[in-house]
C-alpha cells in the first residue's frame, strides 16, 4: 500500500478539493494518507506571499477554478465561500488536537462541508462548535483545550516541521522527501510513492 503525508491548513480554499475526495481516492488507489494540519498563514507571511487578498481578478479565477474542479470530482460546493477565515490558527489547533485523539479527520471534513456547502465561515465560533457537535465532541471542552499554550506550541512545531520538509503551501503531499504542491498533484504523489518517479 502506498503511503504519504497530506499537509493541509484549514483556511486553504484548494484544500477543500482534496479533503472532500481523499477517502474515496485512497480506497480506489490502495493508498494511505497521514493527515497533517499546519498553519499555512505563518508560512506565507514569512514568504511575504499574500495569495488572493486584494487581488480581485486572481480571486475570481480561484473560485471559478475550484468550481470547475469540484464539478469534475462531483463535489457539491456553494461558491464563493466566505474568505479569508477569521481564526485560522484556532481551527488548525482544533484539527491538530483531533488528530492526536482520532477525530481530527472527521472534524476537518465536517468543517469544510459547513464552509463550502453551507457558507459558514470556517474560523468562526459557530462553525467550529457545529463541526465539533457533529463529530461527537464537546465544543466547550475542546475549544478550551485547543486554545491552551501547549496546543499553540504544537501547531508552531507542526508548521516548523512542514517548512523543514519544504512545504510552502496547502494542500501539499510529501513522499520520500519529495514535495507535491496542489490538489492536482495528488496522482503524481501516488506515482512517486509507488515507483519513485512520476508516470
Amino acid at each position: 500500500m502506498a503511503e504519504f503525508d497530506f499537509w493541509y491548513s484549514i483556511g486553504s480554499t484548494y484544500s477543500f478539493l482534496t479533503i472532500s475526495r481523499l477517502d474515496e481516492w485512497c480506497a480506489e488507489n490502495n493508498a494511505s494518507v497521514n493527515w497533517r494540519p499546519f498553519n499555512v498563514r505563518t508560512v506565507m507571511t514569512v514568504q511575504q506571499n499574500v495569495p488572493f487578498a486584494g487581488k480581485p481578478v486572481k480571486s475570481a479565477y480561484m473560485w471559478r477554478d475550484i468550481e470547475r474542479r469540484a464539478a469534475k470530482y462531483h463535489i457539491h460546493a456553494s461558491l464563493p465561500a466566505p474568505y479569508p477565515i477569521s481564526d485560522l490558527q484556532l481551527a488548525n489547533q482544533v484539527a491538530l488536537l483531533g488528530m492526536s485523539e482520532g477525530w481530527g479527520k472527521s472534524f476537518t471534513q465536517t468543517l469544510y462541508r459547513l464552509w463550502f456547502e453551507d457558507g459558514v465561515e470556517a474560523g468562526s465560533e459557530a462553525a467550529l462548535t457545529e463541526a465539533l457537535h457533529r463529530t461527537q465532541q464537546d465544543p466547550r471542552l475542546v475549544l478550551a483545550r485547543a486554545r491552551a499554550a501547549d496546543m499553540e506550541q504544537a501547531l508552531v512545531e507542526q508548521t516548523e516541521t512542514a517548512v523543514k520538509l519544504g512545504v510552502f503551501g496547502a494542500p501539499s503531499f510529501v513522499v520520500q522527501n519529495e514535495v507535491f504542491w496542489g490538489d492536482d498533484r495528488l496522482d503524481d504523489a501516488l506515482s512517486w510513492a509507488r515507483v519513485g518517479h512520476v508516470m
